[in-house]
């Protein structure tokens, strides 16, 4: 009975296949929960609970702020916004914290050149037990988001089993489809069903969803980066192979800007986010964001590296010590380098060549540091170099070749 069922989804995905032509590159933007989770009390929290007003600011932080125009544009939000459902079965948000409706707050966001995203649950609840969209449900939620002018859907899996999982992510794949309007679809799926084979089946996955979280949730902490880390590295042999445009793995959000990551450790998290091709997603106050965690989330060539156009996902291809590197391949026959220490006490002095790494390129090339702005000229395959490394920080290379005269390839 097993292989029939297998069978039967190996044959419904070749009908529902998502291809949207949306996220080519990572998506980029603000998503509300690890920062304000499901605070809905605006009697004595109005600035920080999950309202209209909350995401209404954030909107105008995006667009003021230099967040829009670097790509960060989707405004998303997560659990705790429905207020239940209608007497047709529609879905309707909390009336008293969305006054004006979610077609409002899309008006909003669109009219500041930004995407708005919404969430749901493929089970009877969503995880903090708000109404989820069942399988009977699916067509009708996605007709009414499309209506709301929604750009995007988060849809969970609390409270629901391996086998509606398996029926409802693809359902909800072809159901947004079929409403005509482009939403990116991001899945909670594989993350459900513990992000591996053979429970995970990457290649429907790619075929149901524009990206997917692929393991646990962050909290505000360099423990949970760390763990998160340490995750998809275990398993990249799985995981870097299926990331690419349109459909990508993620780790879930940015830190950056919250309470539990240093400043080494944030620039950390942004490096190794980007070389992982990952999703950035910032979850985070942006009305009082320091100018220091500022420039680590705007920093231009950072947010060039992730949006490279070829979308590969990056490896750790080294590991000695307290050191990894992580290497990512880019256009232009460049390539993104991460040093990464795991030393917490002092600072570490790396010495290491192009050979050493295993690069396999010729001639010679540049390597710019992604965050000072350093340029080390005339790098050959077999040129010793030495990195200095905070404590539990990074150094990150932007490398590529140089013609003649020095200038880059383009």
């Amino acid at each position: 009975m097993l292989w029939k069922t297998v069978l039967l989804l190996a044959l419904v995905s070749q009908v529902l296949v998502l291809e949207n032509g949306l996220l080519r590159t990572p998506p980029m933007g603000w998503l509300a929960w690890e920062r304000f989770r499901c605070n809905v009390n605006c009697d004595e929290d109005p600035k920080n609970c999950i309202s209209e007003r909350l995401f209404m600011e954030m909107a105008d932080r995006l667009a003021q702020d230099g967040w829009r125009d670097l790509g960060y544009t989707y405004l998303n939000i997560d659990d705790c916004w429905i207020g239940g459902r209608d007497d047709n079965g529609h879905l309707v948000p909390d009336a008293k914290r969305f006054p004006n409706g979610i077609a409002f707050l899309a008006d909003y966001a669109h009219s500041l050149g930004l995407k708005l995203g919404i969430y749901e649950d493929v089970g009877n609840f969503t995880c903090m037990g708000y109404p989820g969209t069942t399988l009977d449900k699916v067509t009708q939620d996605a007709q009414t988001f499309a209506q709301w002018k929604v750009d995007m859907l988060k849809l969970d899996g609390c409270f629901s089993t391996p086998e509606e999982r398996a029926k409802g992510y693809p359902m909800m794949a072809a159901a947004l489809n079929a409403t005509g309007r482009p939403i990116a679809f991001s899945c909670s799926w594989p993350a459900y069903e513990g992000g591996l084979p053979p429970k995970v089946n990457y290649s429907l996955l790619i075929d149901t969803c524009n990206l997917w979280r692929n393991y646990d949730d962050i909290q505000d902490s360099w423990r949970s980066v760390l763990s998160i880390l340490d995750w998809f590295v275990d398993h990249q042999d799985i995981l870097q192979p299926v990331a690419g445009p349109g459909h990508w793995n993620d780790p879930d959000m940015l830190l950056i800007g919250n309470f539990g990551l240093s400043f080494e450790q944030a620039r950390a998290q942004m490096a190794l986010w980007t070389v992982l091709a990952a999703p950035l997603f910032m979850s985070t106050d942006l009305r009082t964001m320091s100018a220091q965690n500022m420039d680590i989330l705007q920093n231009p060539l950072m947010i060039k590296i992730n949006q490279d156009p070829l979308g590969i996902q990056g490896r750790r291809i080294l590991k000695k010590s307290y050191i990894e590197v992580y290497m990512r391949p880019l256009a232009g026959y460049s390539y993104a380098l991460v040093f990464f220490s795991r030393r917490t006490d002092m600072p570490y002095h790396y010495r290491t060549s192009l050979t050493q790494l295993n690069f396999t390129g010729s001639g010679l090339h540049e390597a710019q540091n992604v965050y000072t702005g350093d340029v080390i000229s005339g790098l050959r395959t077999e040129t010793n170099f030495t990195v200095v490394i905070n404590p539990s920080g990074v150094v990150m290379w932007y490398l590529y070749p140089v013609r003649k005269l020095g200038s880059p390839q383009q």
